[in-house]
């Protein structure tokens, strides 16, 4: 996947790690990035997630704030 490129990896949070860092951080400091489909975003998403589905990601890289952290889902 070429969008891996431009990722730094990261350790897996579980939801539980993932509140805290939330918690922790204020809402504009980091990114939450839904990568599903928009169908299953409509149903139900965390509230300020941005969706960028999967399969358009490495063409919309530029949306993404690499100055910031960004929590995949």
């Amino acid at each position: 996947m070429k969008w891996m490129q431009f990722l730094t990896p990261a350790q897996s949070f579980d939801y539980k790690e993932a509140e805290a860092y939330m918690a922790e951080h204020a809402s504009d400091t980091v990114t939450l990035l839904d990568v599903r489909q928009p169908s299953e975003y409509k149903e139900s998403h965390i509230p300020g997630a941005t969706l960028i589905p999967l399969p358009e990601l490495t063409d919309r890289l530029a949306e993404l704030d690499p100055e910031k952290p960004t929590l995949v889902y």
